[in-house]
């Protein structure tokens, strides 16, 4: 019996289980099919994690000292993809491919969320190299120069917002004739000078060289007119696939309560209205989509695994 089983091995999971054994729990397995580290492994350069300033360290370094420092206290990684989890009783039955199963007392759940693709062309060439899904991650490297900003609700709004306090002009691309976003931030936005709303227009698609992206050619969707516009910076904002697939049962329902978008509703302390069930990182609602985050609510989890268990005892 797992003391704490815990499904997903990026900066949520590690966290979490290296205060979940840290903090005294013997039994604790992380359930992650490749090594540790999540998304932010892609990462070509971190700057915005306090105490983390090396400008030769990529995501995949940044997160190799977490790996060492969360086994060396007695976390025991699982390379096995997590099926389903299930409360049976008291306790949680986590079934991995296969049909193997383990009993838990206690689940974390950390599987993130995937940013959504647009479909344009040029999209994956430059993913990583001028196209971003994270204006907070990416934007000061466009700091005093115009960038694009691709969507129409609050998500891209507010990060255009954002984006128009550090680059010169953000040109913000919408399908649609009107905006999706609350008015308030609709209202922020179109007060803002260097905001520039373009609207029934699609990127058709981004366009560079080796170096990265160069530019963008926008499609006005009602003349098919394609503008070319020159930029380094393409950020997309479509919404997000949250990984919660392990969350339902056989009758394709949720264990626990989400949203519509189907992110897992949890208090401050990470719990779901499921005892024993906690969220950590991009899978739960309001996930402000940041390393250092989901570093704290896998933190918060594990914490209240012990008190839990302890108060189970």
């Amino acid at each position: 019996m797992l003391d704490c089983a815990i499904i997903g091995g990026g900066p949520a999971g590690l966290t979490a289980g290296l205060y979940a054994t840290r903090g005294g729990l013997e039994n604790v397995a992380l359930f992650e099919m490749g090594m540790p580290g999540g998304q932010i492994t892609q990462s070509s350069e971190i700057e915005n994690y306090p105490g983390f300033f090396e400008h030769d360290k990529t995501g995949m370094d940044f997160m190799d000292t977490w790996q060492k420092q969360c086994f060396h206290f007695g976390l025991k990684h699982e390379m096995k993809k997590v099926e389903s989890v299930e409360k049976t009783g008291e306790h949680f039955t986590v079934t991995v491919e296969g049909g193997e199963t383990y009993e838990a007392m206690t689940v974390i759940t950390c599987t993130g969320s995937v940013p959504k693709r647009a479909g344009f062309k040029g999209e994956d060439t430059y993913f990583g190299k001028g196209v971003s899904t994270c204006a907070t991650c990416d934007g000061f490297f466009y700091k005093n120069k115009p960038v694009t900003v691709l969507g129409g609700g609050d998500t891209a709004l507010e990060e255009a917002f954002f984006l128009s306090n550090i680059c010169s002009d953000v040109y913000v691309v919408h399908r649609r004739g009107e905006f999706r976003a609350a008015p308030p931030t609709l209202d922020r936005v179109m007060r803002k000078e260097n905001i520039h709303l373009i609207t029934d227009s699609v990127i058709e698609e981004a366009v560079g060289d080796a170096m990265g992206l160069s530019g963008v050619d926008i499609k006005n969707t009602k003349t098919n007119e394609i503008t070319h516009m020159d930029n380094t910076g393409l950020f997309v904002f479509v919404g997000h696939n949250v990984n919660n697939g392990v969350l339902k049962d056989d009758k394709g329902g949720f264990i626990c309560d989400v949203t519509d978008w189907g992110q897992v509703v949890v208090d401050l302390s990470m719990k779901t209205n499921v005892p024993g069930l906690f969220m950590a990182g991009d899978i739960r609602i309001e996930a402000p989509k940041q390393v250092v985050s989901a570093a704290g609510d896998g933190s918060i989890a594990a914490l209240q695994v012990i008190s839990y268990l302890q108060e189970l005892a």
